[in-house]
This record gives structure tokens, C-alpha cells and sequence, in this order.
């Protein structure tokens, strides 16, 4: 039986990316706070895929779904995260994003829907903590990453059960808006 989850760059070097398709998990935390980026990238039909000094590069069209998690502490939470430096930024304004606040006043913003990337897309390779996983396209791979988030952010960013619950509810709901899959 394959795996449900790999890492992404183990994959690529044991020449074991699904070309069917596959959803990409990847986080870049911030090594002075608990600010971090996670972004699943779902794709289907991988034309090509090559390692660059920027990272893996994929050849295929794809949805991609951002999630912020902001400390009660970032000084620039007025922002609009697409005005963001480039390692806190992501393609939103506060008005595309689910957003709830923590117990401790984090926020958690989530894409309401995924952005459409055409022709090709690239995962760098991570840094410090972060990490990119490739999740196999199998029926049960929302559950999966759904799980494999909430234990993440439960961790990394030390929200309690029940505020990871909420916010892999609103990344599950993103998710399943993806479109690729549906082709």
C-alpha cells in the first residue's frame, strides 16, 4: 500500500511524485514568534517537475489555499497580509479570508476560496522548522491533511484542540472547494 504522506523533496529524489496528482502541504514558520504560513497546493496531470535554486518546480495547473497564523504579538497585524514582507505574505486581502481569534488573541485566516495557478507552480525548499509534505491523492486525503494540521498547529503554534478543530473546519471547507480534482 502507498503512503499517505511523504516528504516532498524524499519524493522527488525517489522519483516518487504522483504525475495523477496530489495535494502539496507546506508551513514556513517564523523562528522569533508563533507566525506562520501554511499553504496546500492541490494539483492533477503533472506535465514536469525539476528542483531550481528557488525550489521544486511543477508543471500543471493548480489550486492553492493559504492559512496565516498571527500572534497576539505582530506588530503589523492592521496590514493586509498581500501587503506583507514577503515571508508573512500571502495573495489576500482581510476580506477573502476566514478569520477567528484565539483564546490568547492569535488570529487564524484562512482562504475563503483556493486561488486558480496556471501552467506552473514552485515549492521552496524549507527552512528552519518548515517543512513541504506531498499528501497522495487517495479518498481519504482531506481526513488526512485535515488531521496532520490540526496535530501541526496544536504544536507548532500552541493552539489548544479545540481551536485547531475550528481552524482545520474552516481549512477542511476551503478545501473541498478545490478544482482541480474535479477535471
Amino acid at each position: 500500500m502507498r503512503h499517505k504522506a511523504i516528504d516532498l523533496f524524499h519524493a522527488y529524489t525517489g522519483n516518487s511524485i504522483s504525475r495523477e496528482g496530489a495535494c502539496i502541504v507546506s508551513a514556513l514558520f517564523d523562528p522569533d514568534s508563533e507566525y506562520a504560513k501554511y499553504e496546500m497546493v492541490a494539483y492533477k496531470k503533472l506535465q514536469a517537475v525539476y528542483l531550481s535554486a528557488a525550489g521544486l518546480t511543477f508543471q500543471t495547473d493548480a489550486n492553492k489555499l493559504y492559512v496565516l497564523v498571527e500572534p497576539a504579538s505582530y506588530a503589523q497585524k492592521d496590514k493586509e497580509p498581500f501587503q506583507r514582507t514577503k515571508d508573512k505574505q500571502i495573495p489576500h486581502r482581510f476580506s477573502e479570508l476566514e478569520i477567528f481569534t484565539t483564546r490568547k488573541q492569535s488570529r487564524i485566516m484562512v482562504s475563503k476560496k483556493p486561488v486558480m495557478v496556471y501552467s506552473s507552480f514552485t515549492i521552496p525548499k524549507p527552512l528552519n522548522d518548515g517543512f513541504a509534505f506531498l499528501f497522495y491523492n487517495q479518498p481519504d486525503v482531506t481526513e488526512s491533511i485535515a488531521s496532520f494540521l490540526e496535530t501541526t498547529l496544536i504544536k507548532e503554534n500552541k493552539l489548544n484542540k479545540e481551536e485547531a478543530g475550528k481552524a482545520v473546519g474552516l481549512i477542511s471547507k476551503s478545501l473541498c472547494k478545490f478544482t482541480v480534482w474535479d477535471a
